[in-house]
């Protein structure tokens, strides 16, 4: 047996955890890591423009966070639900797999109302797993109007670890500057760093960006509960690997440029559409890739990441990418450092 659940523990105290973002998204901190020399640097994210040349190449993740939570309230006991929008299933008949909370409370039948004037109602259809439930919304406007309606009443999905309350701002901070296709239920965070005038910066260099399409689901953030990584199951997410982003990415290797992966999914997306001859095919579909050392890596040269939690699955594709006692190392280094951890922390460019 290979790597196990507990390699990939730390202890990470809670204070390291952010909030918050960074006043602007540039100002965050950036350690890098040079996995040949094996250095740590410590450097502003803003610095990450002094890492690439002419003709190097940044894959960006374009997904489109959605608000995907909604509250709601329990027929005839009014009690308060929390639902969190996982997947659409069928776009007619309005189906749509999510998240529960307090799931105890629900059963096949329940009904939930939305809104002050309760104008959306679903209906608990399945018990799918667990924790997930099949809601059908019965709502009788058009699909534009429904998914309208959806939008006014959700809510931008932060992630649990954040205590506080949603601010307006957080609907623009937990987006990339990028974001187009909606989908994600989560943001692809290493690209929350990106600012107008560091892309801008970055494009007057000469370096060529290339956009990819991960649906960011919760099986990303899904814990490992098994000690044989090998038994993990990853939830699937869908990705669109599109023809233009192709040829930029399968120039820049045969150039031998520095490919640099924005994020765990965009490298989850590369790896999931690789030719035998190690170059990019495009794609749309789905994927459930778990990449967890060791794993030899065929598209992406360089990468940027977030700081990741202790046992994540996140943690153990860095490892598998830049080296499992190099990271163990740089982690110890962030944690004395007080680097900020998670999704609104601060950053990693591995190389």
């Amino acid at each position: 047996m290979g790597m196990k659940l507990s390699n990939f523990n730390f202890d990470l105290p809670q204070e390291l955890l952010a909030e918050y973002p960074a006043a602007n998204r540039d100002d965050a901190r950036l350690m890098v890591l040079n996995r040949k020399e094996k250095t740590i640097e410590h450097k502003m994210f803003k610095d990450l423009i002094d890492y690439f040349k002419e003709d190097d190449v940044l894959v960006l993740n374009n997904t489109k966070v959605f608000p995907a939570r909604l509250f709601g309230n329990k027929e005839k006991t009014g009690a308060r639900i929390e639902v969190f929008l996982l997947r659409e299933l069928n776009p007619e008949t309005r189906l749509w797999d999510v998240l529960v909370d307090p799931a105890r409370k629900i059963r096949i039948g329940n009904k939930l109302y939305f809104g002050e004037d309760e104008s959306l109602v679903a209906e608990v259809i399945d018990n799918t797993t667990s924790r997930g439930r099949t809601l059908r919304f019965l709502f009788d406007g058009s699909y534009e109007e429904f998914r309208s309606k959806l939008t006014e009443l959700g809510e931008t999905p932060l992630p649990k670890y954040i205590k506080r309350e949603v601010e307006p701002e957080d609907a623009e901070r937990y987006q990339t500057i990028f974001a187009k296709e909606e989908g994600a239920v989560a943001a692809p965070t290493a690209g929350l760093h990106f600012s107008k005038h560091l892309m801008k910066r970055l494009e007057i260099n000469g370096i060529n960006f290339a956009e990819v399409t991960l649906h960011v689901g919760l099986g990303t953030f899904s814990p490992v509960e098994v000690e044989d990584l090998s038994k993990h199951k990853m939830d699937s997410e869908e990705i669109i690997i599109k023809p233009d982003a192709v040829k930029t990415i399968n120039t820049g290797i045969s150039e031998k440029r520095r490919i640099c992966a924005v994020g765990t999914t965009v490298m989850r997306a590369l790896e999931s559409s690789v030719s035998s001859n190690g170059t990019l095919n495009s794609y749309a579909g789905w994927t459930n890739k778990f990449i967890f050392p060791p794993y030899d890596f065929s598209i992406a040269n360089s990468m940027v990441t977030n700081f990741h939690t202790p046992k994540s699955t996140l943690l153990m594709m860095i490892s598998a990418f830049a080296g499992h006692d190099f990271v163990k190392e740089a982690y110890a280094e962030a944690v004395k450092e007080k680097y900020r951890f998670y999704t609104y922390g601060d950053a990693m460019l591995i190389i």
